[in-house]
């Protein structure tokens, strides 16, 4: 998370058809549509019968090796080692058969003299309606560079912050181009520039907006490599009083892993993430997850913010369990998720 920080296994995938009781007593199912009912929408059978709901580990960590390797250099925007993550990221769209939304995956913006580059990938949504509401899932995808030297070492490769979100964002991208079972449309974002000051997705957001997208929701993913305490929730929410968005991704789970942050409160970072560009543009809920809380990562902006500090057994689990959570955001009938004042 932006600057803010300077101030202070697999889990079995439960289908769609089973109901599991919500934290309130009420049942609660892990998603609208299910893999199988994906037959009656003409999904190739043969590639139903083959998938595998659950997101491995093993995944998860090739991802986030390479993300957070000295090769991409830290990720700083406008360098041959963010180009090299673009890239990365690019070829898992198109391996997966995720489209570009413009007419590459590249959304390029100019900062001074360098250009940065944001990396979008679209799933249209089944629904002759739904489909035209848009969720946008995404995660800043740049780093910092260099940071103070230790021990010879000064690259700062970025693992928690954010090849994490980074990650699972192009993970639920994966999942959903082979479940298609999305009844809205949804966007898989990845943003330079965010340590710049949020200059990738505000030129995302802005030009979005300019094109009259019907958003519904955006959830920024941020540092979520490693797990809180136990006792707590899993995840929090940046501006949890402003929506009613904390509350329906746990009912939708039938379960509570997000909550409250007393520090995101203080700290309002609400507005020191991507979601913020996205808010300021639509004024819909658009928050940041996040599973770092002040007491459980050492090394913002520090060079040994590394992959093998990461929990690929908390980061494994915290994707599979918010699939059900998301698809439920994706597939409610209407608008459930809005703002406290609407």
């Amino acid at each position: 998370m932006k600057k803010i920080l300077s101030i202070v296994l697999v889990l079995l995938f439960v289908s769609c058809s089973i109901s599991r009781k919500a934290a309130d007593g009420k049942p609660g199912k892990a998603g609208v549509n299910s893999i199988s009912n994906n037959v009656e929408n003409n999904t190739d059978i043969e590639e139903i019968k083959n998938f595998k709901a659950p997101i491995s580990s093993t995944s998860i960590k090739k991802s986030m090796e390479y993300l957070a390797s000295d090769e991409l250099e830290g990720r700083n925007t406008g360098t041959a080692g963010i180009e090299k993550a673009a890239v990365f990221i690019e070829n898992i769209f198109k391996e997966n058969n995720i489209k570009p939304y413009f007419e590459t995956y590249r959304d390029s913006f100019n900062l001074k003299d360098i250009v940065g580059y944001n990396v979008v990938g679209y799933i249209e949504g089944n629904d002759p309606e739904l489909k035209k509401e848009f969720v946008i899932l995404g995660a800043h995808y740049d780093h910092i560079g260099t940071a103070k030297e230790v021990n010879g070492d000064t690259i700062a490769n970025g693992a928690n912050d954010d090849a994490s979100g980074t990650v699972a964002v192009l993970e639920w991208a994966k999942y959903f181009s082979k479940a298609k079972n999305n009844n809205r449309s949804i966007l898989f974002t990845l943003y330079a520039a965010e340590e710049m000051g949020l200059k990738g997705s505000e030129h995302l957001a802005e030009k979005l907006k300019a094109n009259n997208l019907d958003l519904y929701t955006m959830i920024n993913f941020e540092m979520i490599g490693v797990p809180r305490a136990e006792g707590e929730t899993m995840a929090y929410v940046t501006g949890y009083n402003l929506s009613n968005m904390a509350g329906k991704l746990n009912a939708y789970l039938g379960e509570e892993i997000i909550g409250f942050l007393p520090q995101a409160k203080a700290y309002n970072l609400f507005k020191r993430s991507d979601n913020y560009s996205f808010y300021n543009a639509f004024k819909v809920p658009a928050q940041a997850i996040s599973t770092f809380d002040f007491t459980n990562f050492d090394y913002y902006h520090h060079v040994d913010d590394e992959a093998d500090e990461m929990d690929f057994e908390h980061m494994t689990n915290f994707i599979n369990k918010m699939i059900p959570a998301l698809e439920g955001m994706i597939n409610a009938p209407t608008k459930e998720i809005k703002m406290n004042n609407e």
